[in-house]
């Protein structure tokens, strides 16, 4: 991404383009762009309706100014970014997005960067977004993360704080990550907690879902606000349900099939991770609908548990990883569980283990009911 003249940074936000055109001039067809907007009105929970809306709001949408600000991360959500399709990221950058600070992909480096970063705070004061990757140190002035010569902690409050939106992508940007466990040395926190006076959306998990980060753009050209939030700050339509919820798996969980042993025959079968630790009554995110790698997979279809990375202090909370169910607060009592009626509502792990229990308690009802129904059948037939 080459150093944009004066002129064209000055009138940032300002700028007007035909997205559809200019597309298809790089080989996407309008099908593509249209199946690209049916998407996003996908993930956005919008009726299928809105896709011919999000195609004339990115047709006629000014340009928006945005900031990549990158502190204590493994630059897994850059990374994701990097890998996203539909758009690539290179259409963000050069046709939805007018993308001007980012270390990890820009040319411009040392005081040229940050000169650059200056200017958009200065002269666009309230029209740009901020995307934070990582998290922020308090300790010790914050002295453990420093960009030239400046620490986070400065760089944030000034920068987050002039925004007319900042997304926290990944967890360690929203509530501090991996950084901030015990014994969190740096005094590590997500942004919020950094510059409580700004606006800040999360979009937590380890690493984010780049399609996540482009629907909450698309919300924001198309109804020219941020989506709505749950109580951590996280987008509703892809943290509004429990990962529990819509896992392929869920089928096996109402059955009590689980995977007892790694490699066993449930665990070729695809049975429920519960028992082997899966944290997924306890998370809330969509990686069950739009996956990750163009949607190919995600850890749960692949084998292995949920993590709990999309929490707030997952990694204090939620390990050891491969022990089932801690005593996360704030998770509230399986439906089906509650509707058992047998006073097993004590804890989340007394309700999941009577789930299980009742569960192979009906299987061996319905094997009961069915000896006497072939029992019954043999009599009449003599």
């Amino acid at each position: 991404m080459g150093k944009r003249s004066e002129d064209e940074s000055l009138a940032g936000a300002e700028q007007h383009f035909d997205l559809s055109r200019q597309l298809t001039e790089r080989g996407v067809s309008r099908r593509d762009f249209m199946k690209f907007c049916s998407a996003m009105s996908a993930a956005l929970a919008l009726p299928a309706t809105f896709a011919p809306k999000i195609a004339q709001a990115l047709d006629e949408v000014k340009r928006p100014t945005l900031v990549w600000l990158e502190f204590q991360s493994c630059t897994g959500d850059t990374e994701a970014l990097l890998r996203a399709s539909n758009p690539t990221v290179a259409e963000i950058i050069l046709d939805i997005l007018s993308v001007d600070y980012a270390e990890t992909i820009m040319t411009a480096a040392g005081h040229l960067a940050e000169e650059n970063l200056a200017k958009v705070v200065k002269t666009e004061k309230g029209k740009y977004i901020v995307v934070v990757e990582g998290s922020i140190p308090m300790k010790d002035d914050g002295i453990y993360c420093c960009i030239g010569g400046r620490t986070a902690v400065d760089i944030s409050r000034e920068v987050c704080g002039g925004a007319f939106a900042t997304i926290a992508v990944g967890t360690c940007a929203a509530y501090g990550g991996l950084p901030a466990a015990a014994p969190n040395p740096t005094g590590a926190v997500g942004v919020k907690e950094a510059v409580p006076g700004a606006t800040v959306l999360n979009l937590p998990g380890c690493p984010l879902n780049a399609d996540n980060l482009t629907a909450t753009i698309v919300h924001f050209l198309l109804f020219k606000k941020l989506p709505a939030t749950d109580s951590f700050g996280r987008p509703l339509f892809a943290y509004g349900k429990r990962i529990h919820d819509n896992c392929e798996r869920r089928p096996h969980f109402d059955a009590g099939q689980y995977v007892e042993k790694w490699g066993d025959e449930a665990h070729r079968k695809g049975h429920c991770l519960y028992r082997m630790g899966c944290k997924g009554p306890e998370t809330f995110h969509n990686c069950p609908t739009q996956r990750y790698n163009d949607k190919t997979s995600w850890p749960v279809a692949s084998g292995h548990g949920c993590a709990g990375c999309s929490q707030p202090q997952f990694w204090d909370t939620m390990t050891p990883l491969y022990n089932r169910l801690p005593n996360v607060p704030g998770f509230g009592i399986e439906s089906t569980a509650d509707k058992i009626g047998l006073g097993l509502a004590v804890g989340t792990a007394a309700v999941f283990a009577g789930h299980g229990i009742v569960s192979g308690l009906r299987g061996e009802e319905k094997m009961e009911g069915k000896k006497r129904e072939d029992v019954k059948h043999d009599k009449d037939r003599r």
